[in-house]
């Protein structure tokens, strides 16, 4: 088996990273993935961010921030603009795809079925959208994805909303979708996530769910 295999099948390394300054963590994640060469392990780089919008690479007829408050950083993942606070988990996912034998496509879905197996955990139904990539609780968004592929190596990932103040979301188009309506678990009825251990608990949970689906 040579060591490119032995790879392949490994667990991801993860960094928990706690509370970090979005553009200085995404310009890691830019020096990481041109830095890595084929022995390079896997990664997964979990987060949560202040306040900040942040809008991709697909900006036609995009809707700016209809406030003022809150900074908008233009970044190079795809997908349109969402926002990213407190309270949300944030997973960054730095995968050979090549390697994996992934596609783009399949590992959407695997970020997608982490999610909502995660939210069956807690009794709430969940789906993704295939013309919209994402999770979703009765049609509202609870979690939004984006990603960039660099010679078939990936990063950015997943946010999913757990207990944040939502009303940034009434700012945009959510995704760029008009009147998107955004949810979280709290507003679904998940008690206690303001209880770290039930937090940290709820991450931990979602990064074996990643970890499951990528090995599929």
């Amino acid at each position: 088996m040579s060591f490119s295999d032995f790879l392949k099948n490994q667990p991801l390394i993860i960094r928990q990273l706690g509370h970090t300054d979005y553009e200085a963590t995404w310009h890691a994640m830019q020096q990481f993935t041109a830095e890595r060469d084929e022995n390079t392990p896997d990664e997964l780089w979990l987060t949560e961010h202040d306040t900040i919008y942040t809008l991709g690479l697909n900006r036609k007829d995009v809707r700016l921030p209809s406030r003022t408050d809150i900074p908008l950083v233009l970044v190079d993942r795809g997908g349109k603009i969402t926002y990213h606070g407190p309270g949300q988990i944030v997973i960054y996912l730095l995968i050979d795809l090549k390697r994996k034998g992934l596609t783009i496509r399949q590992l959407v879905s695997a970020m997608e079925n982490s999610i909502i197996g995660l939210l069956n955990d807690y009794g709430i139904s969940a789906t993704a959208r295939a013309d919209a990539p994402g999770v979703y609780v009765q049609g509202e968004k609870i979690a939004a994805l984006g990603l960039r592929l660099k010679n078939g190596r990936c990063y950015h990932g997943l946010s999913m909303n757990v207990q944040m103040d939502l009303s940034p979301f009434d700012a945009i188009d959510p995704c760029g979708y008009v009147g998107l309506k955004v949810t979280d678990m709290r507003t679904l009825g998940i008690p206690d996530l303001d209880n770290k251990a039930n937090y940290d608990k709820l991450a931990a949970r979602l990064l074996d769910l990643l970890q499951e689906n990528l090995h599929g």
